[in-house]
């Protein structure tokens, strides 16, 4: 007798010990019920349980990463974009992330959507694009302090794609190459105002000096000759145009 009492008690003995020892790793907390209420969190290591009186739920610590879709947005200029995001949280809190909310990691998506349309709706496209930086840290401050009553720490947010129609980016270019041109128009304008400036700085002071004239006429001459080696220059002196010019 006693052999078969062994034989019935030693299955039940493991399957007790099976349903009551938990092991739960670093990166977790086990958040324990007993009879419906709540204990403080457990873990990690070893935890025991009682069956039919106790349940563990697991929570997992660790950084999550959250791919938040690409939504349709209109901005605040009438534009309608796509804008896709990603949201980096983790739990602070196991029972209150337990308790609190259904699903933190859906609610937390949800709710990262939603803000995402409600803050790029109130900003220009020519914001958005530009002050990236300010829409990240907008959007984490609201995050975090929605998600804080759950448990929940929003560490970090990044709005990763912002897909403009096709039209759009046709008109942007479009800008960008009449602004290029408008620049380039500048500079030219700039470059011959200076040249005349410098030319009228030459004039005076050649009028000043009129042997400079004579020199810059020999200097002249010379460059000619070099550039065309078929042609023969004979240079004249300046003084018989001077004398001509007195003639007449």
């Amino acid at each position: 007798m006693t052999l078969y009492w062994l034989l019935f008690l030693a299955p039940v003995i493991l399957m007790f010990l099976f349903a009551s020892v938990k092991m739960i790793t670093q990166y977790e907390r086990g958040v324990l019920f007993r009879m419906g209420k709540v204990r403080e969190p457990r873990g990690p290591g070893v935890v025991i349980k009682m069956p039919l009186i106790d349940r563990l739920v697991r929570v997992d610590l660790r950084t999550i990463t959250l791919d938040v879709p690409a939504q349709d947005i209109i901005t605040k200029d009438n534009v309608s974009v796509r804008v896709s995001a990603v949201v980096y949280f983790k739990v602070v809190d196991p029972v209150r992330a337990t308790i609190e909310v259904e699903d933190y990691q859906m609610a937390t998506s949800q709710l990262a959507q939603t803000t995402l349309r409600s803050i790029c709706g109130q900003d220009e496209l020519d914001h958005m694009l530009s002050e990236r930086d300010a829409i990240n840290h907008k959007m984490q401050i609201i995050l975090d302090h929605e998600t804080e009553p759950w448990g929940v720490k929003v560490s970090k947010v990044e709005v990763k794609e912002i897909d403009l129609p096709e039209s759009m980016q046709r008109a942007m270019a479009k800008q960008a190459e009449a602004e290029r041109e408008r620049r380039a128009s500048i500079i030219n304008a700039d470059g011959e105002l200076q040249s005349a400036a410098k030319l009228c700085e030459a004039a005076a002071l050649i009028a000043e000096h009129p042997a400079a004239l004579q020199l810059r006429y020999l200097q002249t001459i010379r460059e000619i000759g070099v550039s065309d080696k078929n042609s023969t220059l004979i240079p004249v002196p300046l003084d018989l145009f001077k004398n001509i010019m007195q003639t007449k």
